[in-house]
């Protein structure tokens, strides 16, 4: 299953493909007793959207056949002992892909020319996806972190290993100096390469980085290349040959901070723009706001979510089953405020008070 949303993944699934591109979204739960019927949910919505295919006349029968074969491939993909909060299943002729998403989405079935993206979209903005880099004299590990967990990334080249340090015992006699594998010329360039396989991979899948390893580490590496002057520094060695839970309770406290400190900054914004008449709230004003590229700042409490329908000039509540209902207009809005270059933040439930779990600042 697919994790990783780079731009360039992005991209390439908004791509317009040869009609039926075919979008199957259903939650999934983590953990008993609501995942017992997770399979059976997504059986029943793979063969809803079979029954679709079948039903269009607009399908050829070669093609209903390529993407029924291809939604069956996706099926056997699918990993719910390790599923998140949404699943989402992409099928058009000759091709298939399985994402697994840490925020919810609604059950639905989508046939058109290109793939629903924007529910991927939402997930990984509110995800804010990061990365680590653990660096000793002899490895250098890559870990791939969400909200809550950090797994070992083995892309890039990452892991890089290096033999033991041999050190000359005669100039640490001669001199009075002592092992150090951080002074070492090979460790030198051992780092070197390591921050060159970062920066590539950082041009690929943009994300934050954060660095954890000795003092002198860390310095060297910095001295090496340029990939961790921008990074955050977290001095903690052992991290290069610890688990995945090592590296979470060294990193979260830091990422707690910067949580706590960017919810005030969103928080102090929008005070700012009630001030200057600057401010929307609610899914209404926000949908107008942000179709005509006027949000600068949109913020989202974490859970929120809510079904409408259009109205005409409006969106009201609607139930859920409407017919004519959008369930996942909250992450329509998210991705239309990123299309348009606003800043996207998800913040704690009960953050934006009356604000009915959105609000934003707008351009003008």
């Amino acid at each position: 299953m697919e994790h990783d949303l780079s731009p360039a993944t992005l991209a390439e699934l908004r791509r317009p493909r040869p009609y039926p591109a075919v979008s199957v979204l259903t939650p999934t739960h983590r953990r008993e007793p609501l995942n017992a019927q997770d399979g059976l949910r997504l059986r029943n919505v793979v063969a809803e959207a079979k029954k679709k295919l079948d039903a269009d006349p607009a399908v050829t029968r070669d093609r209903r056949t390529d993407v029924a074969r291809q939604l069956d491939r996706a099926l056997a993909e699918v990993d719910l002992a390790h599923s998140e909060d949404g699943l989402v299943i992409f099928a058009a002729p000759g091709e298939h892909q399985v994402w697994s998403l840490a925020r919810p989405v609604p059950e639905r079935v989508v046939l058109s020319d290109t793939f629903l993206t924007r529910n991927l979209v939402s997930a990984r903005t509110a995800e804010r996806p990061f990365w680590v880099l653990s660096v000793s004299a002899d490895r250098v590990t890559l870990w791939s972190g969400g909200v809550d967990r950090v797994a070992e990334e083995r892309a890039g080249g990452f892991p890089l290993t290096r033999e033991a340090p041999n050190f000359d015992p005669e100039r640490q006699e001669r001199i009075g100096d002592q092992p150090s594998a951080f002074r070492d010329e090979g460790t030198r360039k051992f780092l070197r390469d390591a921050d060159t396989a970062m920066g590539r991979l950082l041009r690929d899948h943009p994300r934050p980085l954060y660095v954890t390893g000795e003092p002198a580490a860390l310095s060297l590496l910095c001295e090496a290349g340029s990939v961790a002057k921008d990074a955050v520094h977290i001095q903690h060695g052992g991290l290069a040959h610890g688990t995945h839970e090592a590296v979470w309770q060294a990193v979260r406290p830091v990422l707690e901070a910067e949580a706590r400190k960017s919810t005030e900054d969103v928080a102090r914004s929008l005070e700012s723009a009630r001030g200057r008449k600057e401010f929307a709230a609610g899914v209404d004003e926000l949908w107008q706001s942000a179709r005509e590229g006027r949000v600068r700042l949109l913020a989202v409490e974490e859970n929120y979510r809510i079904t409408v329908r259009d109205a005409g000039d409006h969106l009201v509540i609607a139930e859920d089953g409407d017919l004519d209902a959008r369930e996942d207009i909250v992450d329509e809005i998210v991705e239309q405020c990123l299309e348009t270059g606003a800043e996207v933040h998800f913040v704690p439930d009960g953050t934006l008070g009356d604000a009915d779990g959105m609000a934003g600042v707008l351009r003008y």
